[in-house]
């Protein structure tokens, strides 16, 4: 029997890639609900092609268009905000949660409720929401793994492993476009140059975390709250030809690290198929490529967005959301050119410094709405620094 698939965000990346492993595997998947925010063409594109039964597209002005485009198809089309858990009544087999933001977290819940696995790709759920997205895990007794090839590997890696067995737990960072730049040079750059990343192809956000390590923040934030082990155990290192993902060191001598190419297909095809019958055009790591891997420690002067992790994980339950929120303002406006790259962490710093912060950041959310009303703190507080 084919397994039911749901995909959040299927013009996305993750999204895209996820439909790549399906089409590999037809004859165990049936595509069930797509959705997408904007891209209404590829929505449409993507129905056709895997006769989807239900798609949803955010934006309400697509709407009809998109209605028309898939009559003949006798997809049904919903539009807004409409909750998952009404579209899709009984359990699918597996959702592929890939909507990027803050406003992926609903949807990640409703996911939960509807799926006997969720995958998850949205990494703002788990940093901003786990105290909520935990309670659901538990009550819909939903399987819930994540997609990020650091969490993968983690993932893989800790099978059966006890924290007490475990030395360290090593997260691997590229350093970005600007790893051989000074810090001097690093101030200076443009969104161009700093969402050109030397291995993945990402979007222009994830990009300039990547550049200036924020994304690593993010992973470690993530990574303490999906997994039960230490928080001081986790560390980050430069690895900057990005094929050891995440690395284990164990209390009995032994180091085990995962190596796979710069392809999120793996991951997903893993996840959704094990080492079941997987055929594909990944490319594999040559050989040869294994005598240039090298590693070193993050120089924290240079990127002192490294410092925040302590932040997030003691500063109270909402710290990582009100980070989260003004790292998203302030990378866009740094992609509009309205921003020094340094400034990023800068003006961070200056959030967490004002005399509301604590407020906010210690409450312990008990529903999205405290989700949104420190997000919507945070960025109204980063746009009133900005403009000063």
């Amino acid at each position: 029997m084919k397994k039911k698939i749901a995909i959040l965000g299927s013009t996305g990346s993750i999204g895209k890639s996820t439909l790549d492993v399906v089409r590999k595997n037809k004859k165990n998947f049936d595509v069930v609900f797509l959705s997408a925010n904007n891209n209404y063409k590829k929505l449409i594109q993507q129905a056709k092609e895997f006769n989807v039964k239900n798609v949803l597209i955010k934006n309400i002005k697509f709407y009809e268009i998109t209605k028309k485009n898939l009559k003949k198809n006798k997809t049904i089309v919903h539009s807004g905000s409409t909750p998952l858990r009404n579209i899709i009544s009984k359990k699918i087999d597996f959702t592929m949660a890939s909507i990027v933001g803050i406003a992926g977290l609903q949807p990640t819940l409703d996911a939960i409720r509807i799926s006997k696995t969720v995958a998850l790709a949205n990494k703002e759920s788990i940093i901003c929401g786990w105290e909520i997205l935990s309670k659901y895990i538990k009550k819909y007794k939903t399987n819930v793994l994540p997609v990020d090839s650091e969490h993968f590997s983690i993932m893989e890696l800790t099978k059966n492993i006890k924290d007490e067995e475990i030395e360290e737990i090593i997260i691997t960072a590229s350093g970005g476009p600007f790893l051989n730049f000074s810090k001097n040079k690093i101030n200076n750059v443009n969104p161009s140059q700093a969402t050109k990343h030397p291995n993945w192809k990402m979007g222009k956000k994830i990009s300039t975390d990547s550049a200036n390590l924020m994304n690593k923040v993010f992973e470690v934030v993530e990574a303490c709250k999906f997994f039960k082990f230490n928080k001081s155990k986790y560390k980050i290192l430069i690895h900057p030809q990005s094929y050891v993902h995440s690395i284990v060191r164990y209390k009995n001598g032994l180091i085990k690290m995962i190596l796979y190419n710069t392809d999120m297909k793996i991951p997903i095809s893993n996840i959704l198929l094990g080492n079941k019958n997987y055929s594909s055009n990944i490319k594999n790591i040559d050989i040869k490529m294994l005598n240039k891997i090298s590693f070193k420690k993050v120089d924290v002067k240079k990127f002192p967005s490294i410092r925040l992790i302590n932040k997030c994980l003691n500063g109270g339950a909402l710290t990582p959301t009100i980070v989260n929120a003004a790292n998203e303002v302030l990378v866009s406006l740094f992609l509009e050119k309205k921003l020094k790259f340094l400034e990023i962490v800068n003006t961070i710093n200056k959030v967490l410094l004002d005399k509301d912060f604590k407020k906010y950041a210690k409450r312990k959310p008990q529903s999205i709405k405290d989700v949104v009303t420190a997000d919507n703190w945070a960025r109204l507080k980063t746009l009133s620094i900005c403009v000063r």
